[in-house]
């Protein structure tokens, strides 16, 4: 990480106040869960990469236990192994932060940085939090190429974030957009419940994986 980069972004406080709601939450499950992270979850992976992977919000009993982003539940399973299979990623990943796990020209991260009730954070939350953090990490990223967008609520915050027009890239699993400075990817997000349900399939996002790839590789 470059002194420039970091000195244009910050990450949340583990006390973050912005929204209410979430930090209300947030002390909840801390009386609830005292063994788990219960805090804004940092990204994982360098801002340098041209990589950034963007989900929604940490899962409760995943990042939001862990610490670190689609880490400790079956998304992650699919995402890391998938972004290793790529050469994104090296090491063993094991659903803990601590395990040595590392990314290799790749950054993932959340629109949302707390996990929200129900998994569902409000137009307002998903705002304060873009403002403050996703907006700011992405102007933070000076090599940054390509973005994968995990659903089609965290594609619509991307979109915000860098200030294009939703109506002018509608989301679609496989397709990759061209704005103005980057590229966006779009996948069904890698669930538990949307490969069960066959909506995503380990190929289906292999394939979107592997585009970025070759869309990278082209580009060094």
């Amino acid at each position: 990480m470059t002194d420039a980069s970091s000195a244009r972004f910050a990450e949340a406080s583990r006390d973050c106040p912005n929204c209410p709601r979430l930090a209300a939450f947030r002390h909840a499950n801390r009386r609830e869960f005292p063994d788990f992270f219960n805090a804004p979850v940092p990204a994982f992976g360098a801002l340098e990469a041209r990589l950034l992977v963007v989900g929604l919000a940490p899962g409760l009993k995943g990042a939001n236990r862990t610490g670190r982003p689609f880490t400790g539940d079956y998304a992650g399973d699919l995402l890391y192994e998938t972004l290793k299979k790529f050469g994104f990623a090296r090491g063993s990943y094991e659903r803990r932060a601590d395990d040595g796990f590392t990314l290799v020209d790749c950054r993932v991260t959340n629109a949302v940085r707390c996990v929200p009730p129900e998994n569902k954070p409000t137009p307002e939350e998903a705002r304060t939090c873009r403002e403050s953090f996703l907006a700011a990490e992405i102007a933070a990223m000076p090599k940054l190429a390509a973005i994968l967008a995990l659903g089609q609520l965290a594609h619509n915050e991307v979109l915000r974030a860098v200030g294009e027009r939703r109506a002018a890239f509608p989301f679609k699993h496989g397709a990759v957009h061209a704005l103005k400075k980057l590229a966006l990817a779009d996948s069904y997000h890698c669930s538990r419940y949307n490969t069960s349900t066959g909506v995503l399939t380990p190929a289906m996002f292999e394939a979107v994986v592997a585009a970025l790839r070759n869309k990278l590789d082209r580009r060094a």
